[in-house]
């Protein structure tokens, strides 16, 4: 069976847009793939970490996956952290990737801003330990969202130059998994912005940990606006939503962009079914799909928090089975890169 690696960072406070971009889908992987489904408490402390508190968000990560329906017992959850092959792989794929390639990565610029020359150098060779963590179990594809996909490529690059450079056929060139166009999820209170965990605005997003009643009170406090929802005529020929619609009528299209997400539809599809009415009647019906997917998955994090030695476990046993699978890859790296290991 084909197999696949994906993680999620630690960063605390998961809302429905990670629940969308990510999460949801890996649930929705387990039938067609073997997965290994990382927490990826390395890559979060590229920047830097409350110790205390990443070891809380590692457990969260953990629960979101439980909770929206990762099988543990069929797949693999674990923290990236307790298999030392990521760390190993990594250092090697540093020594093989090209400083010209990791300039040209797109996401360090973002996130090092004008401090550039502050960033620590983990956050700059942060794409070849993502290479690392995918190729130490020789996966072969990688779910990517518009943001990864570069360094996925950056993934495939290095994998071929190891391959020719120690003359080995090791390494899979792993493909990318796309899941069509993904749903912007933004602030349910200013719909031109993107939902984050830092608005000061608790009310500003869904989290996951929300139970019922809490999804229901935000939906009913998100901003929309007094007009009525119009029809296709805000598409282009494709489908999909013209800039100037949505620049219009953000906290509209966020609304009825989230309801598209959670009950798999198309927004032409919510168009027409919702084209003419208030947003008064939208929120009702927003407001039960929300609750009856979203409400018991909410309950069951906060239950699984509150039992941090079975979430322990289950990441103890996911990165046992995880340093398995990748003995024998990190065995043949190290016969090919020429390290003596008695």
């Amino acid at each position: 069976m084909k197999r696949i690696f994906s993680g999620v960072q630690p960063t605390g406070n998961l809302h429905l847009g990670n629940y969308l971009g990510a999460i949801r889908n890996f649930v929705r992987l387990q039938d067609d793939y073997e997965c290994i489904f990382c927490v990826v408490d390395m890559h979060a402390i590229t920047v830097w970490q409350d110790p205390k508190q990443l070891i809380d968000n590692t457990r969260e990560v953990a629960a979101s996956y439980l909770a929206a329906g990762v099988d543990p017992e069929k797949h693999i959850i674990f923290n990236q952290s307790q298999v030392s092959a990521h760390a190993e792989l990594g250092w090697i794929f540093n020594c093989v990737s090209r400083i010209g390639w990791l300039n040209r990565m797109t996401q360090f610029k973002d996130k090092a801003g004008k401090n550039r020359e502050k960033a620590s150098t983990g956050l700059y060779v942060y794409p070849n330990l993502m290479a690392a963590d995918i190729l130490a179990y020789k996966a072969t594809h990688v779910p990517v969202g518009e943001d990864q996909k570069q360094h996925l490529e950056l993934t495939r690059d290095i994998a071929i130059k190891f391959n020719n450079d120690f003359n080995v056929d090791l390494f899979p060139v792993p493909e990318p998994l796309i899941f069509g166009a993904a749903t912007r999820i933004m602030s349910l209170r200013d719909g031109s912005k993107k939902m984050s965990k830092s608005d000061p605005s608790d009310y500003s997003r869904i989290t996951m940990m929300d139970d019922a009643d809490t999804v229901a009170k935000k939906i009913k406090k998100a901003t929309s606006d007094p007009h009525l929802i119009p029809g296709a005529e805000v598409l282009d020929e494709n489908g999909k939503l013209l800039d100037d619609a949505r620049k219009e009528r953000p906290e509209a299209f966020n609304l009825l962009s989230i309801y598209a997400a959670l009950n798999d539809k198309e927004l032409v599809d919510v168009l027409g079914e919702f084209e003419g009415k208030g947003f008064a009647d939208f929120k009702k019906s927003l407001t039960e799909v929300a609750v009856t997917k979203l409400g018991p998955m909410g309950s069951e994090m906060k239950r699984l928090m509150d039992d941090k030695s079975y979430v322990d476990s289950v990441l103890k046993q996911g990165a046992d089975r995880a340093a398995k699978l990748a003995e024998p890859v990190m065995k043949e790296v190290f016969d090919a890169v020429g390290f003596l290991r008695p």
